[in-house]
């Protein structure tokens, strides 16, 4: 299989070049060859080069603020020299409020700083070979670590006016768990069966409240697999049985800012 061919480019005035050679550096680290444009290339420029070297990717990288102009400009210049299957990707200095405009433009993919270069070069590789990571389905649940489930129903069944599901036990994460739906997704309310139980842990340390975020994906042995090969941190780095016989898997909170994200495919019969 040939090398992923990606052409590098510092659109506009932009006068700093060093993030744009560091990330070059990773790419062909990753087996990639790249090609440099250098500084201070016009749109045009840019697109032309990108042809002339047959290359599978373009990526921008902007210091100066003006990406929503410059990028596009890329993006537009591609289609008028009939290349509009390149794929444009875009980082460097880029408020997050500026993603939906120039993803609405054209731009594939954009990489704040503080983006792993791994994680520039994964996704590249995943977009070549078409196995781009989807986006969860929707919220499956969110878990709520209670010292008592009979003590709080009330409050959900009387207060909140939500119905009581079914209540189950899992006896591998020793928590009981009793099942409430609102709208497309539940509150599962979690209850430790013994000292063992995770749900005990977090009780200890934080007292009752939020536990975690469930997401519905689809293929979680697939979606893990990349999360380690992008260096995410992970508690389970294979699914495991959850309730409902579905498969379930942690994210370390650390890689998410604090926040417990737990993977959940369901079982197709669900």
């Amino acid at each position: 299989m040939k090398p992923i061919r990606v052409l590098i480019a510092k659109p506009g005035l932009d006068g700093h070049d060093r993030g744009a050679l560091i990330i070059a550096q990773a790419l062909r680290d990753h087996g990639m060859e790249v090609i440099y444009t250098g500084l201070r290339q016009s749109a045009i420029q840019i697109a032309r080069a990108a042809i002339q070297e047959d290359v599978d990717v373009v990526g921008l990288s902007s210091l100066s603020g003006a990406h929503k102009s410059l990028f596009p400009k890329v993006v537009e210049a591609l289609a008028e020299e009939g290349a509009a299957d390149i794929p444009v990707i875009g980082g460097g200095v880029i408020p997050a409020e500026d993603i939906p405009y120039l993803e609405e433009k054209g731009v594939n993919k954009i990489f704040t700083s503080g983006s792993p270069t791994d994680a520039i070069a994964i996704y590249i590789k995943q977009m070549m070979q078409k196995e781009i990571i989807k986006e969860p389905k929707k919220v499956a649940h969110i878990g709520i670590a209670v010292e008592s489930i009979e003590a709080v129903i009330p409050f959900y069944q009387n207060i909140l006016g939500l119905e009581l599901e079914a209540v189950e036990h899992v006896e591998a994460e020793q928590v009981r768990v009793a099942f409430l739906r609102i709208g497309e997704t539940k509150f599962e309310l979690l209850e430790p069966l013994s000292e063992e139980s995770a749900i005990q842990s977090f009780l200890t340390k934080k007292g009752e409240g939020v536990h975690h975020i469930a997401l519905e994906v689809d293929d979680i042995h697939t979606r893990l697999k990349q999360y380690k090969d992008q260096g995410i941190r992970m508690i389970n780095e294979e699914p495991k049985l959850g309730a409902r016989n579905s498969q379930i898997a942690f994210l370390h909170p650390k890689a998410a800012n604090g926040v417990l994200f737990e993977l959940c495919q369901q079982d197709e019969e669900e």
